[in-house]
């Protein structure tokens, strides 16, 4: 699995490189605030680490989740319609899936992988009990099942299921197999928001 990712993962970034520095230009073009958003999100043996992510939505958007979760269709996170966080840049890097190219180095560093769990914040990882608990003994990833089957249609339970059941049925082909299905998910945009 590592192996895979060390490959991938450095193969990726070479190829992506022109497109992540015209990303950047764009959100700088677009919004004042940082290129990237990093936020502590719980990692493999439940180890804290930042992820890297494009940053989609407006610098203080941290600061309103707590108001619009009033509007949230699922109790356990935030998914509401629209967004009033989200740039218009933002808006298009995440219906692409483009703004989770920063994550190739989360995993090349070994703090992520191509595929696995969703990474979830510390607030969501505290929501965790018993055997969900089972999900953080493969490190997280940038696609995984839960991706695949439906992304932020699928409520937070469901997804914590679906990731325990990756974590107990893991394999390489698995992972392989995850990988290709990811290609068609994310030009569909299926489940994007």
């Amino acid at each position: 699995k590592r192996c895979l990712d060390l490959v991938l993962s450095s193969i990726l970034l070479m190829l992506f490189s022109p497109a992540m520095l015209l990303i950047a230009i764009a959100i700088k073009v677009d919004t004042r605030g940082p290129v990237l958003f990093r936020q502590t999100r719980i990692g493999k043996e439940g180890e804290a680490f930042k992820v890297n992510k494009f940053r989609t939505m407006v610098p203080n958007a941290e600061s309103m989740t707590e108001e619009l979760m009033r509007d949230s269709s699922d109790p356990d996170w935030l998914n509401i319609e629209d967004d009033p966080r989200i740039t218009r840049v933002g808006s298009f890097l995440r219906r692409t899936s483009l703004d989770e190219l920063p994550q190739l180095w989360n995993v090349l560093v070994g703090e992520m992988s191509l595929v696995g769990p969703r990474p979830l914040s510390e607030r969501d990882a505290l929501m965790l009990t018993g055997r969900q608990r089972h999900r953080a003994d493969l490190a997280p990833g940038i696609t995984g099942r839960w991706q695949i089957l439906g992304r932020t249609s699928i409520p937070f339970q469901e997804m914590v299921e679906i990731d325990y059941g990756y974590v107990t049925g893991w394999s390489l082909w698995l992972d392989v197999r995850t990988l290709l299905e990811t290609l068609p998910v994310v030009f569909s945009r299926r489940g994007a928001n």
